[in-house]
């Protein structure tokens, strides 16, 4: 057996507008401004020799992902060449830290800041079964071993969003409920007892006529694509997160090259 490492570039990372991200950093940074309405230009070239390219113009700068020793030599000179404008970054702090000019990177205000994060851990996975009646390739009885990870959005206290491990608990306890599942629309229920779920549908495939132990199944307000288990594991992160996150994001990985992206603010009640 060979051992594969999955790297970053492994991934690809596409903004709401089509953009192809480098990094999931990137990706994280248009996503938060697209959450908080700031329009922004990706790669955009500065004028001058040699050409520089800037990963994000907004209104009020621009700000640089910083994902290796190259992006700290561009960002150097990207401050150089716009002297007078405002230039940050951001990235990792392995990187960042490197940066002497620290005001670029971290925000003085005495107004509430918003601030994100995201989580991802091998224990943020699990098993399930599903059919996509709609799908031919699909409309069989299957299964997947997927991958989350989720982002927070919200105003910080004290420099702090959320505690770590307090939100590691919550996606934890939110994922133990949809592991060893088997997920189906509600519409193909024929009928229900006690103890079983009668599911039936005419597929691609042919007729299915399921009897489902309740306690296994669980049953979607639609089908059960990656799209809609997202929308799924986000209605019960929701009640469960601190009233100071204001956004929730999961990803999940239906294997190492495809999978869904779900965002949304959280209503204020």
């Amino acid at each position: 057996m060979v051992a594969t490492s999955i790297v970053d570039a492994d991934f690809k990372y596409i903004d709401k507008k089509g953009n192809l991200m480098k990094s999931r950093t990137e990706l994280s940074v248009a996503m938060l401004l697209s959450f908080l309405n700031k329009p922004y230009e990706h790669n955009c070239v500065i004028a001058g020799q040699p050409p520089l390219v800037t990963n994000f113009k907004t209104a009020d700068g621009y700000i640089q992902i910083i994902d290796n020793e190259q992006d700290i030599a561009t960002y150097a000179s990207i401050k150089k060449r716009l002297s007078s404008e405002n230039v940050i970054a951001m990235g990792h702090p392995r990187l960042v830290s490197r940066i002497k000019e620290m005001d670029d990177i971290i925000f003085h205000s005495d107004a509430p800041e918003t601030g994100s994060i995201f989580l991802e851990d091998p224990s943020f996975a699990f098993d399930y079964a599903h059919i996509l009646p709609l799908v031919e390739k699909c409309s069989i009885l299957h299964g997947h071993t997927s991958s989350v990870m989720v982002e927070m959005v919200g105003t910080m206290k004290n420099n702090l969003l959320v505690d770590f491990s307090e939100a590691k608990r919550i996606i934890k306890n939110v994922l133990r409920g949809f592991d060893h599942k088997f997920f189906i629309n509600r519409r193909y229920l024929i009928s229900e007892t006690e103890q079983h779920y009668r599911i039936a549908f005419d597929g691609p495939k042919g007729r299915f006529d399921l009897q489902l132990p309740i306690h296994t199944t669980y049953l979607l307000e639609g089908e059960a694509t990656v799209e809609n288990l997202a929308v799924e594991i986000i209605k019960h992160l929701v009640p469960n997160l601190p009233k100071n996150v204001e956004g929730v994001g999961v990803y999940i990985y239906e294997g190492y090259n495809k999978g869904s992206h779900i965002i949304s603010k959280i209503p204020v009640i």
